[in-house]
């Protein structure tokens, strides 16, 4: 596998791992993005970090801005996902994150990377901590 593919993995797609999400995790922000993440122990087998991206209609109204803000956060995630790796593989744990977008206006990739790179670092941190 290329070190910066992106498989299918490592989406987040089973409803019951997104409802667990949503109620039991945690959330950050980052404008013009929200982040929800849940830890949990590492399974064998199992990627060390799921991850789902959600662009609201009421936020942005074209399914063409929709899908372009979509690609830039999917972007920014797999060039900055080594950010969290390294802590996950010494505590053991794997994370399941939620990206939603805030924002009415679609934003320029470098402020989504910025915003990115601020979130996993701050999940990092939180790996670290528990």
């Amino acid at each position: 596998m290329k070190p910066l593919a992106l498989p299918k993995n490592q989406r987040l797609c089973s409803s019951k791992a997104i409802d667990a999400l949503f109620s039991k995790g945690q959330s950050t922000i980052a404008y013009p993005l929200r982040a929800v993440y849940h830890m949990q122990l590492a399974i064998p087998g199992e990627p060390q970090a799921r991850f789902m991206i959600t662009v609201p209609k009421k936020k942005i109204r074209h399914a063409v801005g929709r899908v372009l803000v979509r690609r830039r956060i999917r972007e920014a995630y797999r060039l900055n996902r080594h950010l969290i790796f390294p802590d996950l593989e010494t505590s053991g744990k794997t994370v399941d994150l939620a990206l939603v977008y805030l924002s009415t206006d679609i934003a320029d990739y470098h402020n989504i990377e910025k915003c990115m790179q601020s979130i996993l670092s701050l999940i990092a941190q939180k790996v670290k901590e528990s």
